[in-house]
């Protein structure tokens, strides 16, 4: 029999009451020339008499012997699979309409040069839908986007969900799987928390990319999820560590492809972290915040070239003034923004700020009153 055209790549542990459902959102597509390969990590749960329920010549079963963790499992599903192109769906995520599959081969086809194709998705809680993710929206209709200007955009936040995503086999064969040993700045990327955003960012190198702006499928949020378990407290650092390293290692990319506009962006995008960081960063089971120390160690492992040193410090300092302020503490938020404004004197954020804060109270009713303002446009905007 010839191969198929689709691989489902189907990870799964501990996700056997999830499962069916999965499965039969995508038996239900109604383009049918696909494979459905689950992947079992060696589940302690009924997810072998589960797999082997579906009377359907498509869905294939594969139990690890041993437990090999989700990075390898992915990689060893696809590198099982046959088809021309490849998507890889959690368990515990379902497809919410039944042509998603034919619309993204159909324009797939026609377009060699889209890489991957891509959509909304909406959330899960409970068992009932919740609402379009807002991270996961692109634009407002279906469009092609050049790839390295979706990389300038993609490489400041990873807005696709890995359970909408179908891409080309290529690019897990010529560019990456899912990299297991990556290092940055002296440590192991946590490539379970950032894999799949380097991923989608390498393929949009050479390819360009394909969005739908239908919400299609569904990210179940639940104890179990990937994500869940990847921001355990314990592990907060390293996630945190990783949203850093991924557009370092992409501007080098960029750097090693004489794209010096692409590069700029990544650093622009580099500085956006560290400022997320320097002000606490709120993930779902911890927050993170860097101390200048750290970040001096970040950057000093990053980049020999003195200029993007002392950019990103600005930044760096910046952010670390609104920590202070936030906290109540006028002086440490003052001595941060002078020190911002000595390293970047055209950065005119730190001169603003440092007024507000010279105003005393004053200059606190004023910036409260403007954060207020644009959170009520941001949501407006969104509604």
């Amino acid at each position: 029999m010839p191969d198929p055209l689709i691989s489902f790549v189907v990870p799964c542990y501990k996700l056997a009451h999830l499962l069916p459902e999965c499965v039969a959102s995508i038996l239900a597509q109604s383009y049918s020339n696909f494979e459905i390969l689950i992947m079992d990590d060696c589940s302690p749960d009924e997810t072998p008499q589960v797999s082997k329920s579906f009377r359907d010549a498509r869905v294939k079963y594969e139990r690890n012997e041993s437990n090999l963790g989700h990075l390898r499992n992915y990689n060893k599903g696809i590198q099982l699979s046959k088809g021309k192109y490849v998507w890889l769906i959690s368990a515990d995520d379902y497809l919410r309409r039944p042509y998603i599959l034919e619309r993204y081969v159909r324009l797939m086809e026609l377009h060699p040069n889209v890489g991957y194709s891509f959509c909304p998705g909406v959330g899960v809680k409970n068992g009932q839908e919740t609402e379009v993710l807002d991270y996961s929206v692109c634009k407002e209709h279906d469009c092609i986007i050049d790839g390295r200007e979706f990389l300038e955009v993609l490489v400041n936040q990873n807005i696709v969900i890995a359970a909408s995503a179908l891409a080309r086999r290529e690019c897990y064969e010529n560019i990456s799987l899912f990299p297991l040993d990556a290092t940055w700045a002296g440590e192991r990327v946590e490539m379970g928390w950032a894999g799949d955003w380097y991923l989608w960012c390498m393929f949009a190198l050479p390819f360009d990319v394909a969005y739908f702006s239908e919400p299609m499928v569904c990210y179940r949020e639940h104890d179990l999820n990937m994500t869940a378990i990847i921001t355990d407290k314990e592990k907060v650092r390293h996630c945190a560590a990783a949203d850093i390293a991924i557009p370092w290692m992409i501007k080098r990319n960029a750097d090693q492809r004489k794209l010096p506009r692409l590069a700029k962006r990544c650093l622009s995008a580099v500085a956006n972290e560290y400022v997320r960081q320097a002000r606490s960063k709120r993930y779902r089971s911890g927050e993170m915040f860097m101390t200048l120390d750290e970040f001096e160690e970040s950057i000093g492992q990053s980049t020999e070239d003195e200029a993007e040193r002392t950019w990103l410090r600005a930044r760096f300092l910046l952010g670390l003034g609104d920590r202070f302020w936030r906290q109540g503490d006028s002086r440490g938020a003052r001595v941060c923004y002078w020190s911002a404004m000595q390293s970047d004197p055209r950065l005119a954020k730190a001169y603003a700020k440092l007024l507000l804060v010279l105003l005393g109270k004053f200059g606190t009713t004023m910036r409260r009153a403007a954060h207020d303002f644009r959170a009520a446009r941001n949501l407006a905007d969104r509604t």
